[in-house]
């Protein structure tokens, strides 16, 4: 392992090792290049068969522990795949018993600067697939289910955190049930571009070293593998020199977060309290850990709060990606290894977060329906909907009883309105709109 001994120190020590799929993406890499080599009439039916099996055992991380390059080294992503390169031939010549080149055989027809931004690309749109794009369905189909389920359950709105006009829980979390199916279009369509793989443009994108064919064969055999219908990059010097494909990605996951980052931000607001606070939902889940180590008893939205965390940490990768992104210059981006990391990173730390709240959040909120009611037939914003009924002295003095902790209700009660007219003023059903929902 000659080159990684050498760049252990010559590059950072910080200990930010390379993710599992990166590792995995890079080694079926060479495991298909070793095909299409094979194909082509360049490598030998026993070091491919060896090179194959010796990167089906990098996939399946028996040697993780060897992939010891940090990801703070050479920016075109050399270390991560001459590491590879050199487990793979170590593994490939015990199996062969014949000595296995890690560049001459298992970097056949290729460059670091097309195999890492290819692998990065292909890591990035697997565990999207895997992981990202089901834990926002899952939150959207949440979130729509609890829509239905409070879509007749009144409460105050609120604009600058002061009392407005009503709305139904419904609409609130319908909102959000909307804003995350717009989320995972954004994510899908971003996915659209970082398909476009620039393997076959060896050195700088013009091919040098390698057959015309050695890309389209490779990214043929990656759709028969795993799918997600990868392409050859129409512009290769584009797709080795630009990251702008995953800068859009991670935009696409930053605008996620902040759409979870606003919705946690109401659940916990709304779980405030008990008494102190709103207090307009429970959150049965969040009492399975203590909330406090001094106070007994005492609840927290902890789920909530971890999310807001992730959130935070998707905000800071992605600007480190677009500051990355800016790395480099001509035929070379010099932040692949950093901008493959975090991206992996956010679609990991974002995926478990929709699925937490999704599942123990979401799921669980119970609507305190009493006291949500009062919130809204309380809102000082109603009088401005019964002036043209009552009259704008008979509003004023209503709104001044209101400030004496009255309700509109009762204040109507005291001026000697009727059970049935106050149902007629104060119909919440009408004042929400004709549609629940919120469409």
């Amino acid at each position: 392992m000659k080159y990684v001994e050498g760049a252990k120190k010559l590059f950072m020590s910080t200990g930010t090792a390379f993710p599992r799929e990166v590792i995995w993406s890079v080694a079926l890499i060479k495991q298909l290049s070793a095909g299409a080599n094979n194909s082509l009439g360049k490598l030998d039916a026993a070091t491919f068969q060896s090179i194959r099996a010796a990167s089906k055992e990098v996939m399946e991380g028996k040697y993780d522990d060897r992939m010891t390059v940090d990801v703070f080294g050479t920016g075109s992503g050399t270390g991560i795949n001459m590491n590879v390169n050199e487990v793979i031939a170590e593994r490939a010549s015990e199996i062969s018993g014949t000595k296995v080149h890690p560049n001459d055989h298992v970097n056949m027809g290729q460059s670091s600067n097309d195999v890492v931004p290819t692998a990065i690309r292909v890591a990035a749109v697997s565990l999207a697939h895997q992981d990202m794009l089901p834990s926002l369905g899952e939150i959207s189909r949440s979130l729509a289910n609890l829509a239905e389920k409070t879509s007749s359950v009144y409460k105050s709105g609120r604009t600058h955190l002061r009392d407005a006009m009503p709305v139904t829980m419904g609409q609130e979390f319908g909102a959000y049930a909307d804003a995350f199916v717009h989320d995972r279009r954004l994510i899908y369509d971003a996915l659209r571009y970082v398909r476009e793989l620039p393997l076959g443009g060896t050195a700088v994108g013009t091919g040098i070293n390698t057959s015309p064919q050695f890309g389209k064969l490779v990214i043929g055999e990656l759709n028969r593998a795993i799918g997600l219908r990868f392409s050859e990059a129409g512009n290769r010097f584009r797709a080795m020199k630009l990251l702008s494909d995953l800068v859009a990605l991670s935009s696409a996951l930053k605008v996620t977060a902040l759409d979870l980052f606003r919705l946690c931000q109401d659940i916990r607001l709304m779980f405030s309290g008990p008494f102190t606070g709103l207090g307009e939902i429970d959150l049965p889940k969040q009492d399975e850990v203590a909330g406090s180590s001094i106070m007994p008893g005492k609840t927290n939205p902890v789920t909530v709060e971890a999310a807001l965390l992730i959130c935070s940490q998707v905000f800071g990768l992605d600007h480190a990606n677009q500051v990355a992104g800016t790395l480099g210059e001509f035929e070379l981006s010099m932040g692949v290894p950093l901008i493959g990391y975090n991206v992996n990173l956010q679609l990991k730390l974002l995926s478990e977060a929709l699925r937490k709240v999704s599942s123990l959040v979401i799921e669980h909120l119970v609507p305190e329906k009493a006291r949500l009611r009062r919130y809204a037939e309380t809102s000082p914003s109603l009088i401005t909907v019964i002036s043209p009924v009552v009259g704008y002295d008979k509003a004023s003095a209503i709104g001044k009883r209101l400030s004496l902790d009255y309700s509109i209700k009762d204040a109507l009660k005291e001026m000697g309105y009727g059970d049935k007219e106050i149902a007629r003023i104060l119909d919440l059903k009408k004042l929400v709109g004709s549609s629940r929902k919120g469409r």
